[in-house]
């Protein structure tokens, strides 16, 4: 009888985990009246910024650009002696000029290898290890994944690259 009742509770268990986390990972069930507007989801920002003792405020995009969300996160494998020691996972997104969402997703293969040559280069010249958060640190990948962007989808389309979120698991 045991045989039996432990695999239907391990996958109740299982299945349970598994909604809860993706409605806390989708933000909750949102119906009309508890979806927020814009305003008071800036002012949520502003008082989490506030709160966590930064004071640089971000502002959006200048009249005329507008954000694309490359859609896949990139991987990059940090190889030391011959063998993966870390992974280090990015999402992107591109500033560019209002309408040219439609040509950062038709060059989406081109720019995705762009973007891997740089970030390749930037772990291979050892700039994952350490503190690679630190702003001096970042300096160089930012400006490096501008130039490829750029390269990719012209000068004047591009204004910047925004690196969304950076993760480094170690082996």
């Amino acid at each position: 009888m045991m045989r039996l009742l432990l695999p239907i509770v391990l996958l109740l268990i299982g299945v349970g985990g598994g909604v809860g986390a993706g409605i806390l990972l989708s933000g909750g069930p949102s119906s009309p009246e508890t979806a927020e507007t814009p305003e008071h989801a800036e002012d949520e920002d502003h008082e989490e910024h506030a709160a966590s003792g930064e004071t640089q405020r971000v502002e959006p995009a200048g009249e005329g650009t507008e954000y694309v969300r490359i859609n896949n996160q990139f991987v990059v494998p940090i190889v030391r002696s011959g063998a993966v020691r870390s992974l280090v996972v990015m999402s992107l997104s591109l500033e560019v000029d209002t309408g040219v969402n439609s040509a950062v997703f038709s060059l989406e293969p081109r720019l995705r290898d762009s973007f891997l040559r740089v970030m390749f280069a930037h772990a291979n010249a050892g700039g994952f290890d350490g503190r690679f958060t630190e702003a001096e640190a970042m300096a160089p990948l930012r400006s490096a994944l501008r130039e490829a962007a750029q390269s990719v989808l012209g000068r004047g389309t591009t204004h910047d690259v925004l690196i969304t979120d950076i993760t480094r698991q170690d082996a």
